[in-house]
């Protein structure tokens, strides 16, 4: 089970970065050290969520979609700080956050249905 939990956590991870640092520039954004701020986040915020949906699946009769929902709400309202915080160019970095997130995980859903 260890070696599929961290195939998963390391794929999720990179899916996340590559689709979240597609959407910033997809949008327009340029700036360099927002993009770092943005890959760092993810790095903080994507291990804990996935780690946390996997722990929770396997030990909880818990809704799946309700746990999923929630966890995504905590990475979404961790990143929106981040992004207030230290961000030079996020306008409004919640709505930001929340539109990564999105573009991110229905991107992970169309792949999930292709493969």
């Amino acid at each position: 089970m260890s070696g599929a939990l961290l195939t998963s956590l390391a794929l999720s991870l990179a899916l996340t970065l590559v689709f979240e640092a597609g959407f910033f520039l997809l949008i327009g954004k340029r700036d360099k050290k927002d993009l770092l701020l943005l890959l760092l986040v993810n790095v903080l915020t994507n291990p804990v969520v996935v780690l946390s949906f996997w722990l929770v699946a396997l030990y909880t009769e818990w809704n799946p979609y309700i746990v999923l929902i929630l966890l995504e709400l905590f990475a979404v309202l961790t990143e929106g700080y981040y992004y207030k915080r230290y961000g030079r160019s996020f306008r409004r970095p919640y709505l930001f956050s929340v539109a990564a997130n999105t573009f991110s995980f229905g991107i992970g859903l169309l792949i999930q249905q292709l493969l």
